[in-house]
């Protein structure tokens, strides 16, 4: 049985590696582990042009956008609040345009922490652009409680009470066109969103990567092998 393959986004930054300092596409190695352990095969997209997305896309039988940096409240209409990052404009551009992509091909799509919250403005959502009590350390994974909606493909994955690794600072205001939130934090934080059947696009506030569950990959994988 051919394994399904997962176009995984990455973000160009500063890296150094033995006697190299430049710039790298970078990935946590975790997430193309999830991937593997998903029974997924894992490729990683670098930002390139939006022209390309949709031949990329077509090429892929599943998309997961990783987290990362800010997106640029100018997406969403928003002037930027003092906390929040730096704009990675050529990431916002390419990812956009991938996100595009997939719904329109019904590509099975994971959006993961950045990657939910620029499904939400996609779709014409908004976002918080900080929140208070998400990051326990600045560099630290934290842990906190996400419950499921009853009756959504998230529950149908996860459908009890969940701790969750975590680390953001933004979230979901304002849902996009067709979304539908499909688990909270106990403060009522959104923590997933999902389209309706037929598609097959979910977003997740928090990291799988850095968990041992892989019941939210597993659907994507299964989904795109579909």
């Amino acid at each position: 049985m051919t394994k399904p393959l997962i176009g995984v986004t990455t973000y160009l930054d500063q890296a150094r590696w033995g006697v190299w300092d430049m710039t790298a596409a970078l990935l946590p190695a975790r997430y193309p582990r999830l991937v593997r352990e998903s029974g997924g095969l894992a490729v990683m997209l670098p930002p390139g042009g939006p022209e390309d997305a949709t031949a990329v896309v077509a090429r892929l039988d599943g998309l997961v956008v990783a987290g990362g940096a800010d997106v640029e409240p100018v997406r969403y209409g928003a002037e930027p609040d003092p906390r929040t990052g730096p704009p990675a404009r050529a990431r916002d551009t390419w990812e956009l345009a991938l996100i595009d992509a997939a719904l329109t091909s019904g590509t099975p799509l994971l959006g993961i922490c950045r990657g939910m919250q620029l499904l939400n403005v996609a779709l014409g959502g908004t976002l918080i652009q900080h929140l208070d009590g998400h990051v326990e350390t600045v560099g630290v994974i934290g842990r906190h409680a996400v419950k499921p909606v009853p009756g959504t493909r998230y529950a149908s994955l996860v459908p009890e009470l969940t701790e969750v690794p975590t680390y953001h600072h933004q979230a979901v205001d304002r849902l996009g066109a067709g979304l539908t939130a499909s688990a909270h934090a106990e403060d009522g934080t959104v923590e997933a969103v999902e389209l309706a059947e037929p598609a097959w696009a979910l977003g997740v506030q928090w990291h799988p990567e850095m968990g041992e569950d892989l019941r939210v990959m597993r659907g994507l994988v299964e989904a795109a092998g579909g």
